[in-house]
């Protein structure tokens, strides 16, 4: 069964920065000869849960997309590229994701293999290119939307990440349930956003995925934020 995870770093001080910064290409070589890895994306963040325009230097993040679980947890563990990011980073954490629905590309292939899950979590990831005409525009509305999910008491994790800032953005999210996500997606300034984008063709290409949360290892902000949250135990990180 396919896997796919969400690995996010922290590097606090000035050269552990300056190096992650470098791995933005030099760890692509390393990446393509991962076993078992089918798709992944280097991304850095933004300021603040990561909805904004202005890069966070200390917060980094790979994407990967596995052949199965098993291949997700011994890379994630055990591949050169996690491991030096691990040893230089001053926290670490990643999320297992099953996928269960996903519509659209993201750099013109269709990366996610839904199957049918159990309940427990669901996790929501939009991916879009935003066309340059249209980015000020599209930025515009991202306050509100990250002011009102950061209001909403059934958000259980949240991150915005992005290939290229202003112009390929990833937002990431994690909920109880199905039904409380697309609670929030129906109302307010996410569903104005939606529109706007529909009637004004702001993307020049988009995803949509939806992931049972199965598992999580490391800690973000010092816990695990979602152990809780599962029934599987959270797996402890390897050094």
């Amino acid at each position: 069964m396919q896997t796919a995870t969400l690995s996010l770093f922290r590097f606090d001080d000035l050269p552990a920065r300056l190096w992650v910064l470098g791995q933005m290409g030099a760890a692509r070589l390393g990446m393509g000869r991962i076993d078992g890895l089918e798709f992944w994306k280097l991304c850095g963040s933004g300021t603040g849960e990561g909805f904004t325009p202005r890069p966070n230097w200390g917060v980094w993040a790979i994407l990967g997309v596995w052949r199965d679980d098993t291949a997700a947890r011994k890379g994630t563990a055990r591949a050169p590229v996690f491991r030096r990011w691990r040893a230089r980073a001053s926290e670490s954490y990643t999320l297992f994701l099953q996928p269960i629905s996903a519509r659209g590309h993201w750099s013109g292939a269709r990366p996610f293999t839904p199957q049918p899950a159990s309940d427990g979590p669901i996790a929501a990831l939009t991916r879009a290119t935003v066309k340059p005409a249209h980015a000020l525009r599209f930025w515009g509305r991202v306050p509100d939307i990250s002011a009102r999910i950061g209001q909403d008491p059934n958000v259980l994790f949240k991150i915005g990440i992005g290939e290229v800032p202003l112009l390929h953005q990833v937002t990431f999210s994690v909920w109880p349930d199905a039904d409380s996500m697309a609670a929030f997606a129906r109302r307010g300034p996410h569903a104005d956003a939606i529109r706007a984008v529909r009637d004004n063709d702001w993307f020049n290409e988009e995803l949509y995925a939806r992931f049972r949360l199965t598992g999580t290892a490391g800690r973000w902000q010092g816990t695990d934020p979602l152990a809780a949250h599962l029934c599987a135990p959270q797996v402890k990180e390897p050094a």
